[in-house]
């Protein structure tokens, strides 16, 4: 059911935890109806120098946010930005089809944190201008 890739991030998943002086943190996905992540990101110089998260979900939810964060870590925000849930799949080896929403949650979570960091940047812009 699970390629080989997919089980490994599964049973060994990378990056999880907290970071604690975190240039953003959100929580994305409604954990009363299933997968759920808290990402944090350490931004800087316009790069994503670290991810973690924290996940509530199947074999296949972490596993795509293990590997997303992975694939995060070290892409300038424009390259992290353009990730897509087709490349997280493809890395993973492929999902069943009733998984591959699982790849949304955290590419989904992952651009929502980076919209939350510009939209701080954008705002701090233009109160010092």
């Amino acid at each position: 059911m699970y390629s080989p890739a997919v089980i490994d991030h599964f049973t060994n998943p990378r990056n999880i935890g907290y970071i604690e002086d975190a240039t953003v943190a959100v929580q994305y996905g409604e954990p009363s109806c299933g997968d759920c992540l808290l990402v944090f990101l350490k931004i800087e110089d316009d790069t994503v120098r670290e991810m973690k998260y924290k996940v509530m979900g199947c074999a296949a939810a972490i596993a795509t946010a293990s590997i997303t964060s992975e694939m995060a870590t070290g892409r300038t925000i424009s390259e992290a930005l353009e990730l897509t849930e087709e490349q997280v799949v493809k890395a993973l080896g492929g999902l069943p089809p009733d998984k591959q929403h699982c790849s949304n949650l955290a590419v989904g979570a992952l651009q929502a944190a980076l919209r939350v960091y510009l939209s701080r940047l954008e705002q701090a812009a233009e109160e010092g201008s």
